[in-house]
């Protein structure tokens, strides 16, 4: 309510005052009107999302109205965090590390650009798939992958689940074929299973052909049992020669990555002569048990990662950086 006032009709001083007084009286009542009204509007709303998170205006398509107050969203996600921290402690204790392992940061939005490692190529290497043994990344992370198959040890997969460590399979068919559930229950738990050959031979010393019929033999198991052909191989004991690389490319196979260093039950060994672990190294490990080391696959992984998490290292998924 808003009081109009004809200034030359203001005469006398007694009524100026009665109508100075009566408009300040209105704007007071107007001002205490709207500020109830913007109260009960407040509370109409608090009422409403409490209830059932309407406000009586529809939401633009594509948007959800919250379920929660951002509070109580904040609050639910720290819950869980901590929650989550609890449990990764409880499994490092479990298995007997020294330290939590580090969690790794969030997959790259921008892929790096992968390039065979000076000095590992082969003539014609042009539109071949790349040869490395270290991803190009700043990251601390390594990543860790394990061939062949020979170990099917039910504790290495309950150990790597409850520490949620990611890891790359490289397979070979004569392993695999003894128990190929032991691996379908590895693939369930979201690692890749990649190609290590059919029978696991020294390439270079077969032609073209049969080097193919390997490697194409091995993407066929694996997508027959598995469900999905690799992208990635891994040449037995590292060793090829161009009809490998022609082979492999023939077979569908875009990333050939090896390995900067190898990890036993006992020890560490380094490609590099400064034997230091460098950010974005691939480390390799085999499944093996105490037939052929002093220990199990779980006493290997305790090596590992006591080692990179002292470091300062996360264990990232390979494939989340091709």
């Amino acid at each position: 309510m808003r009081v109009v006032v004809q200034n030359d009709k203001l005469r006398a001083n007694g009524t100026s005052r009665v109508l100075a007084s009566h408009v300040r009286t209105s704007r007071v009542r107007t001002n205490h009107v709207r500020g109830a009204l913007a109260v009960l509007t407040l509370a109409a709303l608090a009422s409403g999302c409490a209830q059932d998170g309407s406000t009586g205006v529809r939401p633009a398509a594509g948007q959800e109205r919250l379920k929660a107050s951002p509070a109580r969203a904040l609050d639910h996600y720290a819950a869980k965090l901590r929650a989550t921290h609890r449990a990764k402690v409880a499994a490092a204790r479990r298995w007997g590390l020294k330290r939590v392992p580090l969690t790794p940061p969030a997959p790259p939005a921008t892929k790096p650009r992968i390039t065979t490692r000076k000095g590992f190529e082969v003539d014609g290497h042009a539109g071949l798939p790349p040869v490395f043994t270290t991803v190009p990344t700043r990251r601390k992370v390594v990543f860790l992958t394990i061939d062949d198959g020979a170990e099917k040890d039910p504790a290495f997969l309950r150990m790597m689940s409850e520490l949620k460590i990611p890891y790359t399979a490289f397979l070979s068919d004569y392993l695999v074929k003894e128990d190929y559930g032991y691996f379908k229950k590895m693939r369930d738990a979201g690692v890749v299973l990649n190609n290590h050959t059919l029978r696991h031979p020294y390439l270079p010393g077969l032609s073209y052909s049969r080097q193919k019929r390997e490697i194409c033999g091995m993407q066929d198991v694996i997508e027959k049992r598995y469900g999905k052909r690799p992208t990635l191989f891994r040449p037995p004991f590292g060793n090829y020669n161009e009809d490998t690389l022609r082979a492999a490319r023939a077979c569908g196979i875009r990333y050939a990555p090896l390995w900067n260093e190898e990890v036993f039950v006992d020890r560490w060994e380094y490609r590099e002569w400064d034997r230091r672990i460098r950010p974005g190294d691939i480390v390799l490990s085999h499944f093996r048990g105490r037939d052929h080391w002093k220990g199990t696959m779980p006493d290997m992984i305790r090596r590992f990662l006591d080692k990179v998490t002292a470091e300062g290292y996360a264990v990232a998924r390979l494939e989340d950086y091709l």
